[in-house]
């Protein structure tokens, strides 16, 4: 297998782009972003049937003020009661300049094409403007200056269809307290890492949920043995891209603060996972269950490797 080169290009990113647009000139990279949120630090498989590749009982709103803190950066979370709170919290939050808004419900931001109702995807985006009806924003997704009409963007904003978060969250008070090197913001965030692999740590996730190598072979399993459309969807539309980047930048970050060890495993995990894409969307499940299973005992490997760097 080929060493690990670094990757630059698009992807669904949205809170680490998010992130990076709220710290403006000083905003470091978004793979160390990512990496500070602990999310390459693992693989789940929730209620033994939606896979990710993130920590087990991870979902983003748990790594951000891991992420924040080793960044050198705090911000204010607040969320809304009501629709109408909300919106008026939205508004006078705007006079102080941009809102970091999320998570909210992607199939009700509709000026993405093809969006026309719910579809469990969350997402995260810049609020710039609330002005005659519309939400203006920066959408991570590839839309800069995108126009919504509010109720729209209220809808999407209430989140009732997505698996964590609560309604009507939005940061505000971005403030840097204090400057590290994104070297520094790496070593920082390898402990929190750490604690995601060993998936030691008291989750409520539904019956079934596996993790780490059980959660691969497991989804090996649900692959071969004749892989549904929605897991299908779901996987080469989303979690094997985000999946694989994450690793991707992991190995870059790692190999950064010289954890040469831990960088290849991290390199060889985004090869894996990258490899998915075509196996699943060509629909050759045997491939790519064979790949998940090369791609199980990874993790106990990296947590390894992670604990003898430590």
């Amino acid at each position: 297998m080929r060493h690990h080169f670094p990757y630059t290009g698009s992807g669904p990113y949205c809170y680490a782009n998010s992130f990076a647009m709220m710290f403006g000139e000083h905003a470091p990279s978004t793979a160390v972003i990512e990496f500070a949120t602990g999310s390459p630090f693992g693989m789940q498989l929730v209620g033994g049937n939606q896979p990710f590749f993130d920590p087990y009982g991870w979902d983003p709103e748990k790594g951000f003020d891991d992420a924040l803190r080793a960044l050198g950066w705090t911000s204010k979370a607040t969320k809304g009661r009501s629709s109408e709170e909300a919106l008026r919290n939205l508004d006078l939050a705007l006079r102080d300049g941009p809102v970091w808004v999320g998570p909210v419900e992607m199939g009700h931001l509709r000026h993405q094409p093809g969006m026309t109702g719910p579809i469990g995807a969350d997402h995260y985006v810049v609020v710039l403007e609330v002005a005659e009806g519309r939400v203006l924003m920066h959408d991570p997704q590839g839309y800069p200056y995108a126009s919504l009409p509010v109720a729209d963007f209220m809808e999407a904003w209430k989140a009732e269809t997505l698996e964590y978060g609560e309604p009507f969250t939005m940061r505000t008070g971005f403030k840097r307290l204090r400057e590290f090197s994104e070297e520094e913001t790496i070593r920082a965030s390898i402990p929190a890492g750490i604690r995601w692999l060993s998936m030691d740590g008291d989750y409520e996730l539904p019956p079934g949920s596996l993790g780490n190598g059980e959660a691969a072979e497991a989804l090996a399993r649900l692959i071969e043995t004749g892989c549904e459309e929605e897991l299908r969807g779901h996987l080469i539309h989303f979690a094997i891209r985000v999946g694989a980047r994450r690793a991707a930048d992991a190995a870059t970050c790692l190999r950064r603060v010289g954890h040469d060890a831990a960088a290849e495993i991290a390199g060889k995990q985004a090869q894996l996972i990258g490899t998915l894409q075509h196996s699943l969307t060509m629909r050759e499940d045997a491939a790519g269950a064979a790949a998940l299973r090369r791609l199980a005992p990874t993790y106990e490997g990296l947590l390894s490797a992670l604990r003898r760097a430590g």
